[in-house]
């Protein structure tokens, strides 16, 4: 079934990422990255998991495409407030 029943991300270092956040001097920037943080269980159980056999078997589709959007997401706007820290 590919991708098709995938409808939430567990981060592995969650923690750490958390305690990055937390980290953050402006509650804005911990509040619009925590957001950032609980999109992915939202948006995935309504992406489709791709449109081909092979798109779906190697989980290259929909589904693998917005978390591949996801983590960039998060990983700009972690990088982008730690910078300005």
């Amino acid at each position: 079934q590919g991708c098709k029943n995938l409808k939430h991300v567990d981060l592995v270092e969650g923690a750490v990422l958390r305690d990055t956040i937390k980290a953050f001097l402006l509650e804005e920037w911990k509040n619009d990255t925590g957001r950032e943080m609980l999109a992915i269980n939202q948006i995935l159980p309504t992406t489709l998991e791709g449109d081909d056999y092979y798109a779906v078997f190697l989980c290259a589709g929909g589904k693998a495409l917005v978390i591949r959007m996801w983590i960039s997401s998060v990983l700009g706007k972690i990088v982008r407030y730690k910078a300005e820290h």
